[in-house]
């Protein structure tokens, strides 16, 4: 039998590595804080940041090129194989930013093993995205892949809770010298731990019933040249992913560095505010998706797209100002609840969009492409324009960026219906328009 006894295994198995995933990808970022001095001694700490910062915006640079490779495995060996094998790299690479040596023991040489490891995560993360959420869409039935699909930023943002939850511990259980002297490697040994285990919890799961039935009609599947043929699809991820994927990571990742530099609040607030909205943001995720399944996906991405394009300025003004820990979270937990119209069901507004052999390259590089020009640099781009001493130009940026994606989601298609498999298709069922 190749498909999953019931969605909800799926579900769960997929979800289980995706937290591991992205648990590892975010630890970078909210630790960074801690050891960006041991590799970049020089400068000021906006300037230590932003060095780290770059070397973040490299790993999302790999992503295209994981999106490529690890996608077209997708289509070709399978969702399960292609889920395996990213959660390996990510352990590995994990690893190597645990045992990497500082710039005090030998010079650049820890930066670029820093540079290395993050490689290979873009690498890794550059296949997972497509891979979880072609493998969480194809397992679920019709009327029920919104609801499953959005538990990948379920799942996504459940690793950074755990990261972010590890760092609240070890501040309150260990000394500033400590986390900056040697604490700040815990975390990516538990990483890369996690994600040795999940690697056997994957390997049970079971084949999409959309991939083997694919598998028997096409011998040649994920190929840039079949890619092609769905070129206008590809464009239209690239484009409604632009003014998503900078809100999500400004809301998340950038959100507890911009309340200690530019707020200036303690970074144990900082943290404590970005777990408790993260939090919160996660139960979101499945009641917008399940929204979706009855009124449509572009009601969702239209509803972000105007709240992003004329909520960022104000919100983002308004958090550099938050002077506690009340007003930081009720102003983040706005920002997200707005980000929610679009990270509850990008994914399978993605996966809906192409056809079973080249589905997970299809939502794998071109997603990978917006990520790398505009989700990975949304912090140095933050940053460099906080350097130049034109921080609100950041804030019009992301603005902009949502508005061009706005005009994206008004005059797209509607995905909820669409046919995933072959059996679907010979039903004839519709697609709403």
């Amino acid at each position: 039998m190749s498909k999953p006894r019931t969605p909800w295994k799926a579900v769960i198995g997929g979800s289980i590595g995706n937290l591991v995933e992205w648990y590892d990808w975010f630890v970078y970022t909210s630790f960074a804080v801690y050891f960006a001095a041991a590799f970049f001694p020089q400068g000021d700490a906006t300037a230590q940041l932003l060095n780290t910062a770059a070397i973040f915006a490299v790993g999302f640079f790999m992503r295209p090129v994981g999106g490529w490779l690890l996608g077209r495995f997708a289509d070709r060996k399978g969702r399960k194989a292609a889920l395996t094998l990213t959660v390996t790299l990510m352990s590995g690479s994990a690893l190597l930013i645990a045992i990497a040596p500082t710039y005090k023991t030998a010079g650049a040489f820890g930066a670029l093993v820093l540079v290395v490891a993050r490689l290979l995560q873009g690498l890794s993360v550059g296949g997972e995205y497509a891979a979880s959420a072609t493998y969480l869409t194809e397992a679920t039935p019709q009327g029920k892949r919104g609801f499953a699909s959005s538990f990948q930023y379920v799942s996504m943002t459940a690793g950074q809770l755990v990261g972010l939850g590890l760092q609240i511990i070890l501040q309150n259980t260990m000394s500033k010298e400590a986390l900056n002297s040697y604490g700040w490697r815990i975390p990516f040994i538990v990483g890369a731990l996690a994600a040795a285990v999940v690697f056997y919890l994957r390997r049970s799961l079971l084949e999409t019933e959309a991939h083997d039935e694919e598998a028997k009609h096409h011998q040649e599947r994920g190929t840039i040249k079949q890619l092609w043929a769905h070129r206008k699809e590809a464009l239209l991820v690239i484009a409604l992913t632009m003014g998503g994927t900078v809100a999500y990571y400004t809301y998340t990742t950038y959100l507890t560095k911009y309340l200690v530099i530019t707020a200036h609040l303690e970074k144990e607030t900082a943290a404590l505010v970005s777990f408790c909205a993260l939090f919160i943001f996660a139960l979101l995720q499945p009641v917008a998706g399940a929204l979706s399944d009855r009124i449509g996906r572009r009601p969702l991405l239209i509803t972000f797209g105007i709240g992003s394009m004329l909520g960022t300025v104000p919100l983002m003004t308004a958090l550099g100002s938050a002077s506690s820990f009340r007003g930081a979270l009720v102003l983040s937990l706005i920002a997200l609840v707005i980000v929610t119209g679009y990270t509850s069901i990008n994914a399978v507004v993605k996966a809906e969009l192409f056809p079973t052999h080249v589905r997970a390259l299809g939502v794998a590089l071109p997603y990978a492409i917006a990520n790398a020009l505009f989700g990975g640099t949304a912090e140095y781009v933050a940053l460099w324009f906080k350097s130049m001493k034109m921080e609100s130009g950041f804030f019009w940026y992301v603005s902009a960026l949502a508005a061009i994606s706005l005009v994206v989601y008004l005059t797209m298609r509607e995905t909820r219906d669409a046919a995933l498999t072959r059996s679907e298709r010979e039903e004839s069922v519709p697609v709403s328009a």
